[in-house]
């Protein structure tokens, strides 16, 4: 009997197959990064083949590293960055294109002449997002736009389209042979395509867009087999039965089922996710309605969601392109070398300003300087900027929701930054609270891929397997930290209004 499932978490920086046991405990782990092209500023893009090259890879360290084979695993869950798009031609399995990342602000003038007719809001009450550069249907429109010959591969029915859920999938179940082109609710919810209530494309929409609609995979349920892995792959037959959405997964695997609950994930950016059940909820504070999972035949779960573009990937800033930390676990020794931030607040809009306040003029900005400040001190602000924006976007879960929560469960790798953590629970003024297992959005992917194949008897059983590993609590006196949010909402000011027409 298999007594594993697998999680393949396709991230923005790496790719990680992590096994997991019936108690949600992590087995082994295999993870390997890929390159980030950064061809003009604003531009972020990945190798889509180089992703499948080390997804392949990273299943065989997991599995060797723990002493499996494919007959331990019962089943395989997959996970994703959500808004990174990938267009290839279904004959060859070659991308037309490199995959056009979700903090890619290159569609900015296709999402103006978008807006043009109706406003950043003109979809909005149907699937949830306003028109931005973050979501993949921009990223389409580009690719059809821009590169040679795509237009017309894509009005013949030879290219497809796909987050990289979607790519993921397609080629662990056969590629140009018989490969499963679908994704699920959480992933399409993200594309400024999928109507919220019917969960299906919109024709009309599309039309906008300029999107052949034979691009677009079949949208699925998060927990069901989706077809089984193909051919000479080290999990032949497995069954491939969960798919969410990066944010969702760690939800998911936050045990955050129930309506009113929420988790904030520490990544490459920062997501929090307060559930809202089976009701859709359309925020008046500058966030985003989305799908929180749908497990087989039940009803969609919905949720309002805060997205912070710029957290982790910032200290990966301070590591690839200033160098003044050799690995990222670095920067939390260097932050506290000093006593505070000097006065030093860094506004990392390097892909514009997410919620609240979406706004892509918006650009990064470092204020406050002295001759006083040194590296320690653009660490510290650099880890602070993460507390503030979970701030912001906390207060505005707050207000949309009318109930202020009284603790936040987190997640994600800067959460064993201690520091960082201590000051979130200061600047929030409530408890921060981490899991066991803070691998939670692979452990989400498992545990929707378990459920469907019985390797767990439902919700109840995930539920019990959550367990506190560790507890902050705010020790900041309320007028400083008054004091402290006044200052950054200053800063984030002089972020604003710097693209116009000849800055980008």
């Amino acid at each position: 009997m298999a007594d594993y499932v697998i999680a393949i978490d396709q991230g923005t920086t790496s790719s990680r197959a992590i096994i997991f046991d019936k108690k949600g405990s992590i087995v082994s782990t295999g993870q390997l990064e890929h390159e980030q092209i950064l061809p003009k500023p604003g531009w972020v893009e990945h190798d889509a083949n180089e992703i499948w090259r080390n997804v392949q890879e990273v299943v065989g360290q997991a599995l060797s590293r723990a002493t499996l084979t494919r007959h331990d695993i019962a089943a395989v869950g997959i996970t994703n960055q959500r808004e990174t798009a990938v267009v290839w031609d279904k004959n060859t399995g070659q991308p037309v294109y490199n995959a056009i990342v979700w903090q890619d602000t290159r569609t900015q003038d296709i999402v103006d002449r978008l807006a043009a007719d109706g406003g950043v809001e003109r979809f909005k009450q149907i699937v949830g997002l306003p028109l931005a550069t973050y979501f993949s249907g921009t990223k389409i429109a580009w690719i059809l736009e821009n590169v040679p010959g795509a237009r017309e591969k894509a009005e013949a029915g030879d290219l497809l389209f796909g987050t990289t859920d979607c790519w993921v999938l397609w080629n662990l179940t056969g590629g140009t042979d018989g490969g499963v082109h679908a994704t699920d609710v959480t992933n399409a919810s993200r594309t400024l395509f999928m109507d919220l209530e019917t969960l299906q494309w919109r024709d009309d929409i599309l039309e906008v867009f300029g999107v052949p609609r034979s691009m677009l995979p079949e949208i699925k349920s998060s927990s069901e087999v989706y077809g089984t892995v193909h051919g000479s792959s080290l999990l032949r037959e497995t069954p491939v039965a969960g798919i969410l959405g990066d944010q969702q997964a760690a939800t998911f695997g936050q045990a955050a089922f129930t309506p009113g609950e929420s988790k904030n994930t520490y990544g490459t950016g920062c997501f929090l996710i307060f559930n809202t059940g089976e009701e859709i909820v359309h925020s008046k504070n500058g966030l985003l309605t989305t799908l929180g999972y749908k497990l087989g035949d039940q009803p969609a779960h919905y949720a309002l969601e805060g997205s912070i573009a710029v957290t982790g990937s910032l200290i990966q800033w301070l590591r690839d392109q200033l160098g003044i930390i050799g690995s990222a676990p670095e920067v939390e020794a260097l932050a506290k070398s000093v006593d505070d931030n000097g006065g030093v607040y860094f506004v990392p809009a390097f892909s514009g300003l997410f919620a609240p306040y979406w706004r892509a003029d918006a650009r990064g900005a470092i204020v406050g300087m002295t001759r006083y400040v040194n590296k320690g001190h653009i660490a510290r602000a650099a880890l602070e900027a993460t507390a503030f924006q979970t701030r912001e976007v906390l207060d505005a879960v707050n207000a949309d929701s009318g109930v202020n929560l009284a603790e936040l469960k987190v997640d994600g790798g800067m959460t064993a930054n201690s520091e960082l953590m201590q000051f979130q629970a200061d600047i929030l003024g409530v408890d921060v609270v981490r899991p066991v297992v803070a691998e939670t959005t692979a452990l989400g992917a498992a545990y929707a891929a378990g459920l469907a194949v019985g390797f767990w008897s439902g919700l109840d059983d995930l539920s019990a397997n959550w367990q506190e590993d560790a507890r902050w609590t705010p020790q900041l006196d309320e007028a400083e930290r008054d004091r402290q949010l006044r200052l950054w909402k200053k800063a984030v000011t002089k972020s604003m209004e710097w693209v116009d027409d000849d800055v980008r």
